[in-house]
């Protein structure tokens, strides 16, 4: 199993100095898995006072981990639906959205909208604006648009003829053995941002997520959860983004284009390893993945206060990780 041994016991001191770090930055839950062995493992009792956290907060689970949306993060894990769905045949990327949900899903004009394609809305490449509206050609610019993102949802229900519910659970969760994962309808404080189903979830069962995408698709017990083409397709970067692929975040690339912000040239953490990929949600909700060191890295809680933390983790956990 993945999770086989908390080893955490007695963390050395570069780990310590993860820890402390990373306990001062509103952290809730914090997951190191290398080679399906849990280096540390932590958890914090939520922030106190942090009013937007509490719209991301569920139950407990009997392991003392807070159950949480995680936002964006749920992108990925819609990435690998939408790859088991093309293993299967249900589902063309490059065939257009309306093939799937029918004309008059966006505001684009019909012969425009026509030529937004399923792989356009799996990279950020769509076109639309997030009211749906016409901003650029198909493939010619990444726009981060979560609104666009969530019709992927309708289009998997309906290539597979089955709720995203009922298809998350016969693909994903139960196969990978996430008993800790949903989707669950958002608090009315945050449902109106165009995506209003959350997926709940835990580190534990956020790692499990990670460690599919580290051993090429398979689930823990051996499983083929998505075929090694389809976990390929994942991660191969997007043309209009380099550090980027479907729904996942990708270091090593010569320029970054991040949510709401301009090109900055760089990869999306220089301290990282270069092969880094990984689930990124609002509120510092992070998954990285790094094949090279067989590595699983989980932060879930608040938003943190040092708007480096990706860097900055990265910079102890390089030490702690020989």
């Amino acid at each position: 199993a993945p999770l086989a041994a908390a080893a955490d016991q007695a963390a050395t001191p570069a780990m310590q100095a993860v820890l402390d770090y990373v306990g001062g930055q509103k952290t809730t839950g914090f997951l190191v898995v290398r080679d399906r062995r849990t280096v540390v493992e932590r958890n914090w009792p939520a922030p106190a006072g942090d009013a937007q956290f509490r719209n991301f907060a569920y139950e407990t689970t009997p392991d003392g981990a807070l159950l949480e949306d995680v936002a964006s993060q749920q992108k990925s894990f819609v990435s690998v639906l939408a790859a088991v769905a093309a293993d299967r045949g249900l589902l063309d990327v490059a065939r257009p959205v309306s093939a799937y949900v029918g004309a008059g899903w966006s505001k684009a004009a019909p012969d425009q909208e026509a030529k937004r394609r399923v792989i356009d809305v799996l990279t950020m490449s769509s076109g639309l604006t997030e009211g749906f509206g016409y901003a650029a050609p198909p493939g010619a610019v990444f726009l981060y648009n979560t609104p666009v993102y969530a019709i992927t949802k309708r289009i998997l229900a309906a290539a597979a003829k089955l709720p995203l519910e009922t298809i998350t659970h016969d693909w994903l969760t139960a196969p990978a053995g996430m008993s800790e994962t949903s989707w669950r309808k958002r608090p009315a404080a945050f449902a109106d941002v165009g995506n209003p189903t959350g997926l709940v979830t835990s580190p534990r069962d956020t790692a499990r997520l990670g460690q599919i995408a580290l051993d090429g698709g398979k689930a823990a017990g051996g499983a083929r959860i998505v075929s090694e083409a389809g976990m390929k397709a994942m991660f191969a970067r997007s043309a209009t983004n380099p550090a980027y692929g479907r729904f996942w975040w990708l270091n090593g690339s010569a320029f970054t284009i991040k949510p709401l912000a301009r090109r900055v040239e760089g990869p999306l953490i220089p301290a990282a390893p270069a092969d880094l990929v990984a689930a990124l949600g609002a509120l510092d909700r992070k998954l990285y993945v790094v094949p090279s060191k067989k590595l699983v890295v989980v932060r879930m809680g608040a938003a943190t206060p040092d708007k480096a933390f990706d860097q900055q983790l990265w910079l102890r956990l390089t030490k702690a990780i020989a």
